[in-house]
């Protein structure tokens, strides 16, 4: 999945013009609460929309969205989510709905999780993974559909936060690039997959299955969640726009800090996809944040 040399020329914070959002315009951004997230919630406030700030702990999302306030941002709420539980999810859609009704635009899943050092690849966290990356947003984009706002003449805006480890390229097990990489590719085809990887970390065998060589455990969960992220963009294509992002190597606790560029950056560049005007926004794309140059990203077919 190599990233075209392309991306649309556009600046939320400038093109005035080009802003279709407002105050009533509402964005649910997940694991919010702090590095990506947090930098999202901030950013889309600063532009003027309302943003759900959606964290796990309920006390670092309240701490987070009191620091938000004490900024002047005052259009962020906070609706407790963890992404790994689907009773917590189901409650979440529920909270939203009481409280916003079916006035969703934009939804980025950001939440995630990897137990690895940055030179380690262990796979003992395999299932925890699997929930958090992939499961968890696709059961929370399938509650909330019915709360996006309906009839929008913006189309609405999914957004995954995912990761270039989670390309076809990185797959070495020829049967399962196939699949994927197939026209008609069914979820049941994906859940299958997904079994298969839990199939091969509890025999012992992942190591030599083909499957992608680094950070294993996280990249089976995002290459799941790209190819589920196709499957969506196809299904609602004139109705909701779907779409990858991947953030490339930021400084979070993810990496232990270290990278080649802040959270700041990768969420001024997330906003950016998240609001581009109608006229710009594409669907079943993958965004690549590159670190050079520094001014442009690359997306590619997902």
């Amino acid at each position: 999945m190599e990233p075209e040399p392309y991306f649309p020329d556009f600046d939320a914070s400038l093109c005035s013009s080009s802003r279709w959002w407002s105050r009533e315009t509402l964005a649910v951004v997940t694991g919010g609460n702090r590095g990506i997230g947090y930098a999202l919630v901030k950013r889309l406030a600063e532009l003027g929309v309302t943003v759900i700030l959606a964290a796990r702990n309920r006390e670092k999302g309240e701490a987070a969205l009191m620091s938000l306030r004490a900024e002047g941002l005052v259009d962020v709420h906070f609706l407790l989510l963890d992404v790994s539980d689907p009773l917590s999810i189901a409650a979440f859609a529920s909270a939203f709905k009481a409280r916003f009704g079916p006035t969703l635009d934009i939804l980025v899943n950001n939440a995630g999780v990897s137990f690895n050092e940055l030179h380690a690849n262990s796979v003992e966290h395999a299932e925890t993974v699997m929930n958090t990356n992939f499961c968890g947003p696709r059961l929370l984009i399938q509650a909330l559909l019915p709360l996006f706002r309906p009839n929008s003449s913006n189309i609405n805006r999914i957004l995954n936060v995912s990761s270039r480890l989670g390309s076809l390229d990185k797959v070495r097990n020829k049967e399962i690039r196939k699949v994927l990489e197939g026209e008609k590719l069914e979820e049941e085809e994906i859940e299958e997959m997904v079994r298969m990887f839990a199939r091969d970390v509890k025999s012992g065998r992942w190591k030599s299955r083909g499957w992608p060589e680094y950070w294993t455990e996280y990249a089976v969960s995002k290459l799941a969640l790209n190819a589920y992220s196709r499957i969506l963009a196809k299904r609602l294509q004139g109705s909701i726009s779907v779409n990858c992002f991947c953030p490339g190597f930021t400084k979070t606790c993810m990496t232990n800090g270290q990278g080649t560029h802040s959270p700041s950056r990768a969420a001024s560049v997330a906003a950016t996809l998240a609001l581009l005007p109608p006229h710009l926004l594409p669907t079943s794309k993958f965004f690549l944040l590159r670190s050079s140059p520094p001014s442009r990203s690359h997306l590619s077919r997902l």
